[in-house]
């Protein structure tokens, strides 16, 4: 049986808003997030930052991605008003430890409105017994709602956590926003 790692990155390596790595950012605000930032490389999106957690990097006007920034702004926005399902943006998963890639590759396919739970998804990687690491891989998901970790549960159908802001509430709010089916 295959073992799948997820280990907190080397901080030199990820470091999306080292001046080693130019950072696109444009800022944006819904309800009910408030203001938020997305980060884009010319390779594609890097995060998604909430002013709700911490300090949004400052809006840039031209740097390498400044239009994935912008388009991931729009389409977030229009997910947020129900009038879209789907982001067909470019996502630069190099940023990211390979693993944690690998977890999140297979968090981003699960549709709009279905729900995957933890063990699930480590049978389709290949790692059954892995849904540990899965959540982990989950819990450091530098862009949620885009790549939907909202859309995982534990196997008993119940909420295991959220890193976006506002957590279990907010995932909750997000799954009924995309009717889900739950179980209460």
């Amino acid at each position: 049986m295959g073992r799948l790692r997820i280990s907190l990155p080397n901080p030199g390596r990820y470091d999306i808003l080292s001046p080693m790595n130019p950072t696109a950012v444009t800022h944006c605000e819904a309800a009910p997030f408030g203001r938020m930032a997305l980060l884009a490389s010319a390779d594609g999106l890097l995060g998604l930052r909430f002013a709700s957690q911490g300090e949004l990097p400052p809006q840039t006007v031209e740097a390498p991605g400044q239009d994935i920034a912008a388009a991931g702004a729009r389409q977030l926005l229009e997910y947020l008003r129900g009038s879209r399902q789907v982001f067909d943006l470019p996502v630069d998963w190099a940023s990211l430890p390979p693993a944690q890639a690998k977890v999140l590759r297979l968090v981003w396919q699960i549709p709009y409105g279905e729900v995957r739970t933890y063990g699930q998804l480590a049978e389709a990687l290949g790692t059954p017994g892995a849904a540990r690491a899965v959540g982990n891989a989950n819990a450091r998901n530098p862009l949620p709602i885009i790549i939907p970790c909202h859309r995982v549960m534990g196997a008993d159908g119940h909420f295991r956590g959220y890193g976006g802001p506002g957590g279990i509430p907010t995932k909750a709010w997000l799954l009924k926003m995309e009717g889900a089916l739950l179980v209460p």
